[in-house]
């Protein structure tokens, strides 16, 4: 299993940077590869200079939009349009302002008012998508992630039920701030990912950062310790607010 990687940078602008290199650097590398790039992208404060940037030059034009699919690794029971929802975020920022085909954009139902068959059609959506065969995961190239100053990352919960799920895709659960139903992929199918990018910005994350990525291990009061890629790997980009209580060590790479 390889060992995440971690890189520090002095601020969120240039933590958004980097991103915005690494998921144009996957794109055009997977499109080559197989003509087609995957991502999962997620919700929050910390993306959202990120896909303001992949919407701008250079980004806009050096990404193949016509091959990239667009999934999402959680989302708010809420309609489309409401300020809480992680689509509509996406979509001001970032999906209405690139050339990416409307068929090659996969939402979350969430907002079908019931979460639990949001979540068994979304599920479909990704079986069909990967062309799955019985007891397969999909394995999306990139999945971008966050994390919560309580250890969570996509709609998955300390001490959630939804954290022991080893057998669907997608599952209904509840939580965060603010505290609504959601859907989200579940802890196999992030595990699977090819790529996982984590952007963690802020002094408030810098002790769950110590605590998830130096131990000891409590997984169920900080689910994102339970991301252990099986074939992929896992790049943290982090802000030096929210890495300041990591040791330095010859695996960081910080950006002065």
């Amino acid at each position: 299993m390889a060992q995440p990687v971690i890189r520090v940078f002095p601020d969120l602008e240039r933590l958004s940077r980097e991103a915005a290199k690494q998921f144009m650097r996957l794109a055009q590398q997977q499109v080559q590869v197989s003509g087609r790039f995957s991502v999962a992208l997620s919700g929050g404060s910390t993306p959202r200079r990120l896909y303001e940037l992949l919407a701008s030059e250079p980004y806009r034009n050096r990404i193949p939009w016509d091959q990239v699919h667009v999934f999402w690794a959680d989302e708010r029971c809420v309609p489309f349009d409401h300020p809480d929802s992680n689509f509509r975020q996406a979509f001001e920022l970032l999906l209405s302002r690139v050339p990416l085909p409307p068929v090659n954009v996969y939402r979350i139902p969430a907002d079908q008012g019931d979460p639990v068959s949001a979540a068994a059609s979304y599920e479909q959506t990704l079986r069909a998508f990967f062309r799955l065969e019985p007891n397969s995961w999909p394995e999306f190239d990139l999945v971008l992630l966050g994390l919560g100053a309580d250890g969570h990352m996509a709609s998955l919960f300390p001490r959630s039920v939804a954290l022991r799920e080893t057998h669907r895709f997608v599952v209904a659960t509840r939580g965060g701030a603010p505290d609504l139903p959601r859907v989200t992929l579940t802890i196999p199918v992030l595990n699977h990912a090819t790529h996982l990018l984590w952007l963690v910005a802020g002094a408030e994350k810098s002790s769950v950062i110590r605590d998830v990525l130096t131990g000891p291990e409590h997984p169920d009061e900080l689910p994102a310790e339970m991301i252990h890629p099986v074939r992929g790997n896992s790049m943290w980009l982090l802000d030096r607010a929210a890495s300041s209580l990591l040791q330095r060590s010859p695996s960081h790479d910080p950006r002065r």
